[in-house]
């Protein structure tokens, strides 16, 4: 997919070509993990913290229940709201109306639209998937939610939607790690238009580690003159995949917009790393959906 630049004020981040035409920063600040724990004025205080690092993409959802607070941050920034790219998600619960649930987050962001709009999870309905994206169509109709997509999908749920979509998924969000390469799914969406982007891209250096990839990291990370945590992401962007990623850190999140967008791995790199990925098997997230042995 064809990466080209936007200019921004702090950094130039390089944005993805979306298949509706619209474009999307490759790297995203999340709401989710320890966010989710964070009292509303803290969560307001580092989402601010990271709009002034120059992160304006940023990454929510219903579920992690502090979209006021993302909303309340991207008003006191004082930076306009199209230099924002912001996402929220539905969660995809039985039976949940779709559209009542995106007007709840727009009320509750202080919006009057988003960038992107996903359902969070097929594992809840997988049955209800096709007739929660004909409501999706109709979000992006609206020109509420300017592009639309998915997070946590398997081939199998996506192909659900293609069967009768109009709108094809413009992105899939998913768990993306060396330990976590979900077989033939990421082909499996660029061959079909639909952008990929990963979270839990630091996996194998925190709750996965120790692992077969350490060595690897570290001495690319030594070759390139950055950290492992940036080859980590690097691995992601250098294979078309976005990255979400979440710090309470100031300093962290200027060394990686400073360093990952600065280098570049080499095919044989990337696929090193790939390679020894592939000697362990580790999800962080929605283990009760799979199998110990499944890889998807």
């Amino acid at each position: 997919m064809k990466m080209p630049e936007r200019n921004r004020d702090a950094v130039s981040v390089p944005d993805m070509l979306l298949s509706d035409g619209r474009t999307m920063p490759m790297i995203a600040y999340g709401l989710g993990s320890a966010n989710m724990s964070l009292a509303h004025e803290e969560v307001v205080k580092a989402t601010r913290m990271a709009i002034e690092n120059g992160y304006y993409h940023l990454d929510g959802a219903e579920a992690y229940g502090n979209e006021q607070a993302l909303g309340q941050a991207v008003r006191e920034s004082g930076v306009p709201r199209d230099k924002f790219f912001i996402t929220t998600k539905v969660l995809g619960s039985p039976g949940q109306h779709i559209q009542a649930s995106f007007d709840s987050s727009l009320q509750k962001l202080g919006l009057d639209y988003v960038d992107l709009f996903l359902i969070h999870l097929p594992y809840l309905a997988p049955n209800e998937v096709p007739s929660m994206w004909k409501a999706m169509e109709s979000i992006k109709r609206s020109g509420k939610a300017l592009s639309i997509g998915v997070s946590n999908f398997l081939q199998e749920h996506l192909e659900s939607i293609l069967k009768e979509a109009t709108i094809p998924p413009a992105i899939n969000q998913i768990e993306y790690h060396p330990y976590l390469q979900h077989g033939n799914l990421v082909k499996f969406c660029q061959e079909n238009g639909i952008a990929v982007s990963a979270y839990k891209t630091l996996t194998a250096i925190t709750t996965a580690a120790p692992g077969p990839v350490d060595g690897i990291y570290t001495m690319l990370a030594k070759r390139h003159s950055v950290t492992p945590g940036d080859i980590a992401m690097r691995w992601c962007i250098d294979q078309t995949i976005a990255v979400v990623t979440t710090s309470s850190s100031a300093k962290r999140l200027q060394s990686w917009l400073q360093n990952i967008f600065t280098i570049e791995l080499s095919e044989e790199e990337i696929g090193q790393v790939s390679n020894e990925g592939m000697k362990k098997h580790y999800r962080g997230l929605y283990q009760r959906y799979f199998k110990e042995s499944d890889k998807r």
